[in-house]
């Protein structure tokens, strides 16, 4: 019995020791780590008040104010003349151009006053009705001249909106042209294409049906470029 508990003894004394000896050996005590301090947190801005901004903003006199153009070159300080639709005459006028037109306008009333050109303030700008004509006719014969000055009078022949004559020259004899219309209303006109040299379009004319007989005559005087005679022909 002494043999065993002596036994137990010295187990327990070796079995301390060698824990105690391990122990020493590889344990090692780890230090804390150090708590770094807490950030501290950013302050907000700080809200610009509005009367600030406008502080910064200089104040500008319309008066003194340049304009602005879409040109980033222009920077010569020279403001851009305003824009007009008016054409500007030359600084110099030739002291000729005034002295041809009195020359031209002396001459066109001095062949007015002796009666070779016509006033261009007594030409006929609106158009002539002569009348309506009633026929059995098949057609008509038109004749046409220049009973005044040959100046190289033009005119032109429709019927019912077609060209008969589409540039016929007046001279002193007459000229004819026939015109065969439908039955019913037709619409006859004889038209000034131009002014004569010596003053407005002048023409007498003539109309015999198929009988040779005339049927009407009449004349026109100083016609306006582009002014017309009509007739209303009515084919029985």
């Amino acid at each position: 019995m002494k043999q065993l508990l002596f036994f137990i003894f010295m187990l327990g004394i070796t079995t301390t020791g060698y824990s105690q000896f391990e122990l020493g050996k590889t344990f090692k005590v780890i230090p804390p780590k150090p708590i770094p301090p807490k950030a501290k947190a950013k302050e907000a801005p700080k809200k610009q008040d509005n009367k600030d901004l406008f502080a910064v903003i200089p104040k500008i006199d319309p008066k003194d104010a340049k304009p602005i153009t879409e040109d980033p070159t222009y920077s010569n300080g020279i403001e851009p003349e305003p824009f007009s639709m008016i054409i500007k005459k030359p600084d110099f006028d030739d002291p000729n151009d005034a002295l041809r037109d009195k020359l031209v306008n002396s001459l066109e009333q001095s062949l007015v006053n002796r009666g070779m050109k016509v006033d261009p303030r007594s030409l006929v700008r609106i158009d002539v009705n002569f009348g309506d004509i009633r026929t059995k006719s098949k057609y008509f014969d038109i004749r046409c001249r220049d009973f005044g000055e040959i100046d190289g009078d033009l005119i032109k022949a429709t019927l019912n909106n077609r060209d008969v004559e589409s540039r016929l020259l007046l001279q002193n004899q007459y000229k004819t042209f026939r015109i065969t219309f439908k039955e019913g209303i037709n619409t006859f006109e004889l038209e000034a294409l131009n002014r004569g040299t010596l003053g407005g379009n002048t023409a007498e004319f003539q109309i015999y049906d198929d009988a040779g007989k005339l049927v009407r005559s009449d004349y026109w005087e100083n016609w306006d470029t582009g002014v017309k005679g009509k007739f209303i022909i009515v084919k029985e």
